[in-house]
């Protein structure tokens, strides 16, 4: 099975800064203790890491380097793509309420790695709290900006929060819209996955809309098969294999497992689907929507 991994990072914060990767007391992180990560993550980390899994492309995810610096990561990735290439597409950091956006989206227009940009919106952290980031005015007009360049939106966000992702991404039909992490299934109880599914459902029905089946991972829990089960079955059954690909959300979900636990986990449930349709998972649904579409 030939692999691309839609969503992990490269890192190296001693010579980058990186504020939650550097900075003294450690955030709180929804894994729980992070220290592990806390280092340099490279091309040959990665191979290492992968060395039993035939990836071809990756894509890489922008790990919060410093906000005073929004387009200083994608520069140093367009670097190392050009050097090593990998990554075959970057998303990067991008504030879309700041007034310094037009001139970072300008910035993209110049490095052919970036495909996507991220900003995660302000969240809330329970389903019954006030609307969240994606409804203020200046969120939502950076986000119309991007489709005057091309780029695609990738949105962190808790499942909750996905009702004013669909009312924003009205405002530009025409941005693709990936989630990542499936929505962050967090809150495991009957009541709470009922609850993330059928957001998940309205999220579907936005035809610009796909989801990265990844970040998975539980606080202080080894990832496991049967934890992770339902969760990867939903995604592909509410968004189909020609919306959903897997991706190691690596080296931050080494703290729940390895790439082995985590790629033979998605290779296990899936093993009884069609051959087309784990080819789109693992894959094809990434080659097309990051544009990719000469990678074999």
């Amino acid at each position: 099975m030939k692999i691309i991994d839609a969503h992990h990072h490269f890192w190296d914060p001693i010579a980058n800064y990186h504020p939650w990767l550097r900075d003294e007391p450690m955030i709180p992180f929804r894994y729980g203790d992070y220290s592990s990560i806390r280092k340099p993550f490279m091309p040959d980390d990665y191979d290492a890491a992968t060395k039993n899994w035939d990836v071809v492309a990756t894509v890489t995810m922008e790990g919060e380097w410093d906000e005073n610096d929004p387009t200083g990561e994608a520069l140093w990735m367009q670097a190392l793509s050009d050097e090593t290439k990998r990554p075959a597409a970057h998303v990067a950091q991008a504030w879309l309420d700041r007034d310094d956006l037009a001139d970072v989206l300008k910035a993209y227009d110049r490095l052919p790695v970036v495909k996507s940009v991220r900003h995660k919106p302000r969240a809330n952290s329970r389903p019954d709290g006030p609307s969240g980031g994606m409804m203020d005015k200046a969120f939502r007009d950076g986000f119309r900006r991007l489709a005057d360049h091309g780029l695609m939106f990738d949105l962190q966000t808790p499942w909750w929060h996905l009702d004013e992702a669909i009312d924003m991404a009205n405002l530009a039909p025409d941005v693709p819209i990936v989630l990542n992490h499936a929505g962050l299934p967090s809150d495991r109880t009957a009541a709470g996955l009922a609850g993330w599914e059928a957001a998940l459902r309205r999220f579907a029905n936005l035809p610009q809309s796909s989801i990265k089946i990844s970040g998975l991972g539980l606080p202080d829990q080894p990832w496991l098969i049967e934890d992770n089960q339902s969760i990867i079955r939903t995604c592909i059954d509410v968004f189909g294999p020609e919306r959903a690909m897997f991706a190691s959300n690596f080296p931050v979900d080494g703290v729940c497992g390895s790439f082995d636990t985590i790629y033979s986990g998605f290779s296990a449930v899936t093993q009884s689907d069609p051959e087309a349709a784990r080819q789109a998972l693992f894959h094809d649904t990434a080659c097309r929507i990051y544009g990719l579409s000469t990678m074999t």
